[in-house]
């Protein structure tokens, strides 16, 4: 797809076409998509139009995903896009619809690629004004949260004083912004259960040990961690996502698979959380005469926000006409921006996308009207959070 940046310098875009522009952006990385560690094209169109607007790129060893700069000296801020799309065969019907079988942007990070792009090339039109140096990091990788990691370990926040990130918000209307200090997203862990029976004719279940009847228990059971064993309080969720056994309809499998997430916010209770489980399914399945197992995979932990960026934050929402919302609990989406913000301060926002259907939906379709809004704010935020770091 050709772009305006190609015809003509941005510098001499009207502002309706900086938002074509920017528009025509999101819908080319919304109809090639490309799954975590994999986005090759993705970065390849990044570099490509931020060398259209020169702005200067840095050489961090990266398999995907692109490092830029803008500005001169110290202070040093970091904002960060993630690039990745999901295994999901869209359905929105849309012209810009994915072309690429069973893979889509439903989750919108080609809406956060689009917005920070649209930052960097505005930046680049005041850099001179500057007070310091913004890094943008277009990360790979979040859907499996392992790209905040990668960037960490090729030394992208290296000098870095503060983060700032977004993520659309379906449920929010358009010119909703939302964050609260400590405390936004949720630790996110990962299990696989592996329940062992013994296989049998399904006519003479006797004779066997029903892998199916003892997971059904462990499934049930479960659900009493949230609910009996730990404070109603706090906020636990357990879901369980997938249950896979047997290859056709006369024959009791020897085996069974569960996998699902765990949802916390204290610490203490995720830490608890493996051993309640295996205690848990090991009794259940005893009792059967059967085995069981669990793997614990443990995601990012929970995105806690430094308190004075986030009232930084939602005082400059409010001052460049969104309607500031803090929230009153956090939630329980998982975010691997919650890595960067254990090395340094910052703050995560939601902004308002207004979809019918939410994230990871085939059909979730957010309002584009949002990328030039968030432009805004972040081509401001840029600025001010530079001579605030720069006073500290």
């Amino acid at each position: 797809m050709t772009t305006l940046l190609t015809e003509q310098r941005s510098t001499s875009l009207s502002a309706q076409q900086l938002s074509q522009q920017r528009v025509q952006w999101r819908r080319e990385l919304h109809q090639h998509p490309e799954l975590s560690n994999q986005e090759f094209a993705t970065t390849e169109r990044i570099t490509r139009w931020l060398k259209q607007g020169d702005i200067r790129l840095l050489p961090f060893d990266l398999k995907t995903g692109v490092v830029a700069e803008i500005g001169q000296g110290e202070p040093l801020i970091a904002l960060r896009a993630d690039i990745d799309a999901l295994p999901i065969e869209e359905v929105t019907g849309q012209p810009w619809a994915s072309q690429q079988p069973a893979v889509m942007h439903a989750c919108g990070h080609d809406l956060h690629t689009s917005v920070m792009l649209g930052v960097a090339h505005q930046l680049k039109q005041r850099e001179a004004e500057l007070p310091g140096r913004v890094r943008i990091l277009f990360q790979p990788a979040e859907e499996t949260f392992d790209g905040a990691k990668q960037l960490i370990d090729a030394g992208a926040l290296d000098g870095v004083q503060a983060i700032f990130g977004m993520h659309n918000a379906p449920d929010l209307p358009l010119g909703v912004l939302r964050t609260r200090p400590g405390a936004f997203y949720a630790n996110v862990d990962r299990f696989v259960i592996r329940i062992h029976g013994k296989g049998a004719h399904a006519a003479r279940p006797q004779e066997g040990i029903d892998s199916i009847v003892i997971a059904s228990h462990i499934v049930t059971a479960l659900q009493t961690l949230p609910s009996r064993v730990f404070s109603s309080l706090e906020s636990v969720v357990l879901s369980v996502t997938r249950f896979t056994a047997g290859n056709t309809w006369n024959v009791l499998p020897q085996s069974v698979e569960l996998e699902g997430t765990v949802r916390t916010h204290n610490a203490d209770i995720r830490a608890q959380i493996p051993h309640k489980i295996t205690s848990l399914i090991q009794g259940i399945a005893g009792g059967f005469g059967a085995q069981a197992e669990l793997e614990w995979i443990e995601g990012p932990p929970a995105l806690i926000n430094t308190p004075a960026w986030a009232d930084f934050a939602l005082a400059l929402a409010q001052e460049t006409g969104y309607h500031a919302e803090r929230a009153e609990s956090p939630q329980m989406g998982g975010e691997d921006f919650a890595f960067y913000l254990q090395q340094l301060p910052g703050v995560f926002v939601s902004i308002g996308s207004a979809s019918d259907f939410g994230l990871h939906h085939p059909a979730f379709d957010p309002d584009e009207s949002l990328i030039d809004a968030a432009v805004n704010y972040f081509s401001e935020l840029a600025p001010r959070a530079l001579r605030i770091v720069a006073q500290q």
